[in-house]
């Protein structure tokens, strides 16, 4: 699962002495406490996350002023966890709020100011407003190509990211040409393997729009190896692979097959999200609409 409970464990030995030696309220401190949050969310354990999280938010809004950039990233951690947690009235609260200060303390075209229109992108794809995620990331877009190589792993995420809106909104082969864009990059580059993932999940999910199942279960698969690879096995991001397998194999009428990744897919959103989660009643449907068919 990477090496993230190892640098949990080296994060927390530091804390441990940061406490010993600083002010309660100073923002090494909170910086201590947003390491620890950051390895939570990346192990999918979203409630953990928040908790550190948070404690980092408070100490920042006391120690810095209101427009420092670490105040930005700490918001930034805010809205992606609650983004995880399903809650994205909060992560859209919180992404403004970052975009606000990297917009008055960064020159306009500053590559961290992609950070915010990537999640305005992913919160609004959540909330099915296609036309703002496409133009957040359409923005994002605009900002990497002008700061980074054109082989740099960022601009692949947001190709992807690009693809997956145009996918969702049945705009196909638009999205596979973005998605390629994608490929091209994560081929030839050495990019994130979770990052890989996520794009062959998404590439996936298009091509499962386009009813072409084989291709899509090859690219599941493909997402779904990395996952296992590099994820703790009661990850949420594997249950999403799980319900994308359960739905393409309902759709082929493989229905025990299906049953079994649905399975898969309520235990780790029920021990990890909360209950209130449209994950999880996006699985229980499935659920119920495989059992109508066993």
């Amino acid at each position: 699962m990477g090496n993230y409970s190892k640098a949990l464990e080296y994060y927390q030995k530091s804390h441990v002495i940061y406490e010993q030696v600083l002010l309660q309220n100073h923002p090494d401190l909170a910086t201590s406490y947003n390491n620890m949050g950051q390895m939570y969310n990346s192990m999918g354990d979203y409630s953990k996350a928040l908790g550190y999280y948070q404690k980092a938010k408070e100490i920042f809004e006391k120690s810095l002023n209101e427009n420092h950039p670490n105040l930005a990233i700490c918001y930034n951690n805010m809205c992606t966890v609650y983004y995880n947690m399903g809650d994205y009235k909060a992560a859209l609260e919180y992404i403004q709020k970052a975009s606000q200060i990297w917009g008055n303390a960064l020159s306009e075209g500053n590559p961290n100011i992609a950070f915010a229109y990537i999640w305005f992108g992913r919160v609004y794809r959540s909330m099915n407003e296609y036309s703002k995620a496409l133009e957040n990331f359409e923005k994002c877009l605009i900002v990497r190509q002008k700061y980074l190589s054109e082989k740099h792993p960022s601009l692949a995420v947001t190709y992807s990211d690009i693809g997956h809106i145009h996918g969702l909104m049945g705009n196909y082969e638009t999205a596979l040409g973005f998605y390629r864009k994608a490929l091209d990059i994560q081929k030839n580059v050495q990019c994130n393997p979770l990052e890989c993932a996520t794009t062959f999940v998404q590439l996936g999910e298009t091509y499962y729009g386009m009813k072409d199942y084989s291709t899509a279960l090859n690219y599941f698969q493909k997402g779904l190896q990395i996952h296992k690879e590099k994820l703790p096995q009661s990850h949420p991001d594997l249950a999403i692979v799980y319900h994308n397998l359960a739905n393409l194999y309902l759709s082929i009428r493989d229905y025990s097959t299906a049953m079994k990744y649905i399975q898969q897919a309520i235990e780790i959103a029920q021990q990890k999200l909360p209950s209130t989660h449209q994950y999880i009643r996006n699985y229980q449907e499935t659920f119920e609409n495989i059992h109508e068919q066993l």
